[in-house]
């Protein structure tokens, strides 16, 4: 099975699933491999959720059967899903789904609510008129019917054919060969372009003290307008057509469908938060939308005091343990170790009872000092919150000015924020976020969710000191293994010059 250039294996069959071969784990789509009919997969884990992609990753995924067995030898077949386009898919870029997995299954989904929740899911009212055409996908078929040997070669010449045979599909997008009147032909479709610009006060890295810089490789895409920035994350009633700037900011979303609005949203790796134009952008048959320049500015209250990870909506640059070796997948060793099964129990190991998280500005390593999911602990047979500990100096604290505290999160399952600062009690002191999320991408091995949450927390000035500080953040919904949060990007923010 192969679902990208690193993430190819021999698979274990669906009989090895099943007791006594196979030993259910915290759910029904984990399994431990206890005595599987190939002794190689023995100790390893097999769960469909292991081998998910991001959409804008997904364009080619399937199995190759065939190749060398013992001493016989046949020609290697290779079956594939190509998706040529993802404009019909739920959530845009980074929506996450299932590709193939042990049955042997592939999968094309486009309208699923894995990693993002409910509110991605598709809700019509009573009487609401909806249509939408989903596909074509495209099946291929290849083979090596002079096999060199049946070895790894013949299958990467056979993934390589349906890595260009994706490519090829995806040139010839929209296709010209379906019938169907809603299905919208080159000739029915135009291209948006257009520039943007960056211009974050007090920024660090480009477009600081007024100035603009290009939103070099921001992804900026067209989706259902009328939303608040990001809300194209949790869309699926309506068409999405993404693209990537280049160094200078420019843009061209070419192959849109004419006939709608659309809304014209963005975000851009390295900057905190989302774009969403003004105006809403018509499109027509053959026509071309030259936005011109158009100009981001991120949520910013002051300059940066401190700050942890990179604002990219995955918390991949975080601390991501090994696995367990009772649970270790040989192929999520290196690269892809957030994959591995039981990642969220890993924590209470490294961090046990008494002994919680606590990161120092300046000393510590957030790659290699701070957990990238915020999860629970088994505490006996009970799940118990979590407390994590940021200490960082202040030279001179401004008592009655506005300090700011923003978090940034790459998911989240039913969770709870509270923030403490400097450990007091009092009610301006403490913060508290309502709960949120139900994507379940802790359990399912993703390394970010559908949706991206940022919370914005005032602090008074007389509520830190000069010297050492803390904040506290505690996860306080706990009443299983798979509640928590990841981090994408955490800043404090002094306030504003007068």
């Amino acid at each position: 099975m192969a679902i990208s250039d690193d993430i190819q294996r021999y698979m274990p069959s669906e009989a090895d699933r099943v007791a006594p071969r196979g030993a259910p784990l915290a759910y029904k789509e984990a399994v431990l491999l206890v005595d599987p009919v190939e002794p190689q997969f023995r100790g390893e884990v097999d769960d469909k959720y292991q081998y998910s992609l991001d959409n804008r990753d997904n364009a080619v995924h399937g199995w190759i059967s065939g190749g060398r067995t013992g001493t016989t030898t046949s020609p290697a077949v290779g079956f594939w899903v190509i998706t040529p386009s993802n404009e019909f898919k739920s959530g845009g870029p980074m929506k996450r789904e299932l590709t193939s997995h042990v049955g042997p299954t592939s999968m094309a989904v486009f309208l699923g609510k894995h990693y993002t929740g409910n509110d991605i899911m598709l809700s019509l009212g009573d009487g609401e008129y909806w249509k939408k055409v989903l596909g074509p996908v495209f099946i291929y078929l290849n083979s090596k019917s002079n096999p060199g040997g049946g070895g790894e070669g013949d299958l990467r010449a056979l993934w390589d054919d349906a890595k260009a045979q994706a490519r090829a599909e995806a040139g010839k997008w929209p296709y010209s060969f379906p019938e169907s009147p809603d299905y919208a032909k080159a000739g029915d479709r135009g291209t948006v372009t257009g520039t943007l610009l960056v211009r974050d006060a007090f920024g660090s890295n480009g477009g600081g003290g007024g100035t603009d810089v290009p939103a070099a490789a921001a992804f900026v895409g067209l989706a259902a307008p009328g939303g608040q920035p990001g809300s194209w994350a949790t869309q699926c009633k309506g068409y999405q057509f993404w693209t990537r700037a280049a160094a200078d900011g420019r843009f061209s979303i070419a192959g849109v469908r004419a006939g709608t609005r659309y809304g014209l949203y963005a975000w851009v790796p390295g900057f905190l938060g989302d774009y969403a134009h003004a105006s809403t952008v018509a499109v027509a048959p053959g026509g071309a939308v030259d936005l011109g320049s158009l100009l981001f500015a991120p949520p910013r209250s002051g300059p940066t005091l401190w700050e942890m990870g990179v604002p990219d909506r995955t918390a991949a640059e975080f601390f991501v343990p090994d696995a367990d070796p009772r649970y270790a997948s040989k192929l999520f060793l290196g690269e892809h170790k957030y994959r591995q099964y039981g990642l969220w129990e890993r924590y209470a190991e490294l961090h046990p009872a008494g002994s919680d998280l606590v990161f120092t500005v300046g000393q510590s390593d957030y790659s290699k000092n701070w957990f990238f999911a915020h999860v629970t602990r088994m505490v006996g047979n009970v799940s118990t919150p979590t407390t994590r500990q940021i200490r960082f100096s202040l030279d001179h604290v401004v008592a009655n000015g506005t300090y700011t505290l923003r978090i940034a999160l790459a998911a989240a399952q039913m969770s709870r924020l509270m923030v403490r600062v400097n450990g007091r009690a009092s009610r301006e002191a403490v913060f508290r976020t309502p709960e949120f999320g139900d994507g379940n991408a802790i359990a399912r091995h993703g390394i970010h969710g559908g949706v991206q949450w940022i919370f914005e927390f005032p602090i008074r000035g007389y509520l830190l000191r000069g010297g050492e500080n803390s904040i506290s953040i505690t996860q306080t919904m706990a009443f299983g293994p798979f509640l928590g949060v990841m981090y994408d990007y955490i800043r404090m923010e002094g306030p504003p010059p007068a």
